[in-house]
Formats: C-alpha cells, sequence, structure tokens
C-alpha cells in the first residue's frame, strides 16, 4: 500500500484536542483538508504525523508546543493605555482587535486583561505553549510527490 511522504499532496479529516480533551477543531463537518506535505501550509508536526500513514488509516498525535505554535512569549503581550482607544471600543478580556504594526502588517491580537486605566494585548497565538493532540485519518494521497515533479 502507499504511504504518505514528503511532498505529497494529501487530504485528511482530524479532530484537534487541548490536553484537558476540549476540540478546539475539526474537518467532521467540512470538507477534507488538502495540503503538500513540507509545504509549510500547516503546523509542522501535523505534517510529521501524516507522514507514513495509508489512505483509510487513523491515529493519533499528540504534537509539543514547539511544533505546532511555538511557546508562549511574554515578549508577545503589550501593556497599553487605556485612554488610547477609540470610545467607540469598549476593551473585554477575550475581545480580538486588529491592529497596525510598525512595518504595516497587521496582526491579530487578543485582550487578555482590563484594568481601569489599562489594557493588556496579547499577540501570542490563542494555542501557542499548548500541546495539541490530533485525531488524523489519511482520506486521500491526491498526488504523489514524483507525480508533482513529472507534471510541473
Amino acid at each position: 500500500m502507499v504511504q504518505a511522504k514528503e511532498g505529497d499532496t494529501v487530504k485528511v479529516h482530524y479532530t484537534g484536542k487541548l490536553g484537558d480533551g476540549t476540540i478546539f477543531d475539526t474537518s467532521d463537518d467540512r470538507a477534507p483538508l488538502e495540503f503538500t506535505i513540507g509545504g509549510g501550509q500547516i503546523i509542522p508536526g501535523f505534517e510529521k504525523a501524516v507522514i507514513g500513514m495509508e489512505p483509510g488509516e487513523t491515529k493519533t498525535a499528540t504534537i509539543p508546543p514547539e511544533e505546532a505554535y511555538g511557546p508562549r512569549s511574554e515578549e508577545m503581550t503589550l501593556t497599553v493605555d487605556r485612554g488610547q482607544f477609540p470610545e467607540e471600543i469598549d476593551p473585554e478580556p477575550g475581545q480580538q482587535l486588529q491592529v497596525q504594526q510598525p512595518d504595516g502588517r497587521a496582526a491579530v491580537v487578543i485582550i487578555s486583561d482590563v484594568s481601569e486605566s489599562t489594557v493588556t494585548l496579547d499577540a501570542n497565538h490563542p494555542l501557542a505553549g499548548q500541546p495539541l493532540t490530533f485525531d488524523i485519518r489519511l482520506v486521500d494521497i491526491v498526488r504523489a510527490a514524483h507525480e508533482q515533479q513529472v507534471a510541473g
């Protein structure tokens, strides 16, 4: 049987869970996720978990933060004066905002704390610092790496 390898384009169904079993994402209610292994489109640990799987096979893989969204970084948090917020925004913990970085790119931040005078913004990915467990089912190898080279 054919096994998924680096460079293959694959389709998978998955369910992602946190350490406490909470589901944070699943493809069960939509089309399978299609990606090229090694293409950098998804977290590295997920790609590694799919390598060696055969179509129809299922597996559970726990991915450490270093191979997922990285460790949490306190350098990615910023406390600002509440007066810097536009009047129409009433900041609340958990609220997502889009901010412009000094280089002009947009970034999504989450308000992590609000006091009378300050608001703390967190630019870490919400899943940073957490090991993630994925139930993965390889649906299909859409295109093998050698087919892509010939067609390319």
